[in-house]
């Protein structure tokens, strides 16, 4: 607060508030834990896997890596006092786009597993300047580290780096295409806010609302999240997507996008009025912010979420992050914010993720 000098009162302004709600979600990943039975065996396939679409995983395997990630965080200092799985292993953190919660939740993952990393923040520094193919790059990364991680805004530099690698690469974002991680750690929160929801068969009565704001032809995160809920379709009564009046129905969706999400069983609606929709949704997710090449474009604009909307009691609100005008600040100390839980929970999902790439999953199954 600040005093009659205009100075920040610093003994109020870092006191920690008692009161505040849970905004980082601690008390949740031990329920989520408790509700999916473990079967180690069908993390053992991911040792040396290539992370490059959510689409290549099954619903299975997704809710073990959710599971290990909650034994991470429903106890991260045990673990880490007891355990380094991956010392010795060195991360090569390839960044050549603007990043900030997934280059350093991926570093404060991989140094959290007890192992070293090697960060690239500009494709300028690299011999990509010179002209060298991404294939001799790749050849180079075998040598140099166990696991690659790289976000690039062109799409298809990843699949021109993988054939020639022999470790491991995540997709941390390739041009508007995907963010597999990103939705990783989407689907994880809301399984830690609602753990029933992780079930085979959600009934129909149970299910959920879920509002999108943001377009899946041109947000990776949007389009990401998508598909990760087509592989649980019977959690959601129905995804509803927002967008501008002003936009025709070729710039939300790619040519047989919907129709793919529909045949794998969502059931999809989109409207250009999210006030008069809150009062009916249990999982808001909004994005304004899609990398187009070296810049961005901002889009759904015209839609606020804020403290004085009807929300309902219990409904969530994620965000990728970072946030604009387009998320209030006014919801940060209110029950709704589950954002600050998603960045967090972010690490411990990719804690667990890369356990199983670098096939040290046996080394921690049945410590935590």
């Amino acid at each position: 607060m600040e005093t009659q000098s205009g100075r920040t009162d610093l003994s109020e302004a870092s006191r920690f508030d008692r009161n505040c709600p849970d905004i980082y979600g601690d008390a949740h990943p031990k329920a989520l834990l408790g509700s999916i039975p473990e079967n180690g065996d069908l993390l053992r396939p991911l040792a040396d896997q290539h992370v490059l679409s959510i689409r290549q995983y099954e619903p299975a395997t997704l809710l073990q890596l959710f599971r290990l990630a909650a034994k991470f965080e429903s106890n991260p200092q045990r673990f880490i006092r007891f355990n380094s799985p991956l010392q010795g292993k060195i991360l090569i953190n390839a960044f050549f786009e603007p990043s900030t919660r997934t280059r350093l939740s991926f570093d404060s993952a991989w140094h959290r597993l007890g192992g070293d990393s090697i960060n690239i923040t500009d494709r300028s520094t690299t011999g990509i300047a010179k002209g060298e193919s991404h294939a001799d790059i790749a050849e180079m990364f075998n040598h140099y580290g166990d696991c690659v991680v790289l976000r690039d805004s062109d799409g298809e530099s990843i699949y021109r780096m993988a054939p020639s690698l022999r470790i491991p690469i995540i997709n941390a974002g390739n041009g508007t295409d995907e963010h597999p991680t990103q939705a990783m750690a989407d689907l994880y929160t809301i399984f830690k806010w609602r753990p029933d929801l992780s079930r085979p068969q959600v009934p129909p009565e149970e299910r959920v609302r879920i509002g999108i704001v943001g377009l899946p032809k041109r947000m990776r995160t949007v389009r990401s999240l998508l598909r990760i809920l087509a592989h649980f379709p019977t959690m959601a009564s129905e995804v509803v997507l927002f967008h501008d009046p002003s936009l025709a129905p070729s710039e939300i969706f790619e040519p047989g996008q919907r129709e793919d999400l529909e045949q794998a069983g969502l059931v999809i609606r989109t409207s250009t009025d999210l006030q008069s929709c809150v009062p009916d949704l249990d999982v808001i997710y909004i994005n304004a912010i899609a990398w187009v090449g070296d810049s961005y474009e901002t889009h759904g604009t015209s839609f606020r979420l804020h403290a004085d909307l009807p929300l309902r009691p219990n409904a969530m609100i994620l965000h990728p992050l970072a946030r604009g005008e387009e998320l209030s600040t006014s919801l940060d100390a209110t029950p709704h914010n589950w954002y600050f839980s998603q960045a967090r929970g972010a690490v411990f999902l990719r804690m667990a993720l890369l356990t199983c790439l670098v096939e040290r999953a046996e080394r921690v199954l049945d410590v935590i």
